[in-house]
């Protein structure tokens, strides 16, 4: 690698974030290294060592890292109009949302962009009190929704939620996490009683819509059973709220479906996106139907917000997700790894649970008793960096090993992770 020498390394680069950033901006490993490079499935070094890229930065790089084929878009983007707000016509800005119209469940249509996924759940909360007319949410426990006052109330997860005065308009339910039931129960003989649970918090409520992701993320990788969504959406119609599904992680073939609701064949009544939309290219979105749409009229913008550069990555994005087929690849793929991590949980008895869909993908790593192995993961993430291969930890107590990388890694890539973490749980 080139002009190695002009990177101030990771102790500088430590020194600085101490001094110059908010004490919240954390990070991992307790040796990090400095990232100053990407392409496809691999990061770099500040000494020029590669690292397989099986975290995706956190399920943002769909179609790899540095993509040429999307770069180019955005540099010939770059050159003739960067910038200008909604207040002027462009046309990436109405590509994008005619795009988003075609390869989103129907009947949804209408889109407004932002900067990030905070922004997209905020704007779908406020957008479904105005059509709803209502003003609580429910949300789940293990669910993760962004980082502005309302999301961070909507998310379930305490480690996420840092506001100390909660708002009170948010109830939220036990997730449909069948390892951890939180009643005690066995699919598919607990009669998705999960699901059904939301029918004693909306039946007495002003509740506007019930926000959730189809598989939660920083919850664990926690995918529902068969029959969740339909259950969910009948009684959300029986007493008028909507479902609002956050694909802000699940989007844009992370599961082996374009977007993740479609596993359970439900129409969410508005979807939030961001990520991968574009890339890593920092955009958000959400989108409903004509009806719903129709409801917000009032004038609302975001500076930034499907500027040219954006929307030109997003249609980019999906440019390459569709000429490359990586939808089915993610479910090829996801496959044959959660097989392989099957076999491997069949060996070591630190591997409590396998799931998730596609390449998104998570591992409980458990002691005796289901007792969460945290510390244990701490170790494993330090071996897996150290040996050129990245994952990630999610979950209620961190203690869910995350594999959530761009969806262009072979078979190889995967063989040679596993064949690493098969080491590496030897020493347990």
């Amino acid at each position: 690698m080139n002009n190695i020498k002009n990177y101030i390394g990771p102790e500088a680069v430590l020194q600085k974030k101490q001094e110059y950033l908010i004490p919240c901006v954390y990070h991992f490993y307790k040796k990090p290294m400095q990232i100053v490079k990407g392409e496809m499935q691999y990061l770099y070094d500040h000494t020029g060592k590669q690292y397989l890229d099986f975290y995706g930065g956190v399920s943002v790089m769909n179609a790899g890292h540095c993509n040429p084929e999307i770069v180019e878009k955005i540099c010939e983007q770059m050159r003739t109009l960067q910038h200008t707000t909604t207040i002027y016509l462009t046309q990436p800005i109405v590509d994008l949302a005619e795009k988003l119209s075609q390869i989103t469940p129907w009947p949804l249509k209408r889109s407004f962009f932002c900067a990030s996924g905070s922004e997209a759940n905020e704007g779908a909360a406020l957008l479904a009190q105005l059509y709803t007319k209502k003003q609580k949410f429910v949300a789940v426990h293990e669910g993760l929704h962004g980082r502005t006052k309302l999301t961070m109330n909507l998310t379930g997860l305490s480690m996420w939620r840092t506001d100390p005065n909660p708002l009170s308009d948010i109830v939220h339910i036990p997730g449909a996490y069948c390892y951890r039931c939180a009643f005690g129960l066995t699919y598919p003989l607990c009669d998705l009683r999960c699901a059904k649970c939301i029918e004693d918090i909306i039946k007495n409520g002003d509740f506007a819509a019930f926000i959730i992701e189809p598989i939660q993320g920083n919850g664990g990788i926690i995918a529902p059973p068969p029959g969740y969504f339909k259950v969910v959406r009948e009684i959300l119609d029986k007493y008028n709220v909507l479902l609002i599904t956050d694909e802000v992680q699940t989007g844009f073939g992370r599961t082996g479906e374009m977007f993740a609701i479609e596993h359970w064949d439900v129409e969410p009544d508005i979807m939030t996106m961001a990520k991968s939309l574009a890339n890593g290219t920092p955009i958000g979105a959400f989108i409903t139907n004509d009806r719903i749409a129709s409801s917000y009229t009032r004038p609302g913008a975001s500076t930034t917000g499907g500027n040219p550069v954006s929307a030109a990555a997003a249609l980019a994005t999906i440019d390459v997700i569709e000429k490359y087929q990586l939808v089915q690849r993610a479910k090829d793929l996801g496959n044959y790894f959660k097989d392989k991590l099957k076999i491997l949980q069949q060996s070591h008895g630190l591997l409590g649970d396998v799931r998730g869909k596609g390449l998104m993908l998570g591992v409980e790593l458990v002691k005796k008793d289901k007792i969460p192995a945290a510390e244990e993961i701490d170790y494993i993430l330090e071996e897996l960096k150290d040996r050129g291969i990245l994952a990630g930890k999610t979950g209620v107590s961190r203690n869910v090993l995350t594999f959530q990388p761009p969806l262009v890694i072979t078979r190889d890539d995967i063989d040679r992770v596993v064949e690493t973490l098969d080491k590496i749980f030897l020493h347990f």
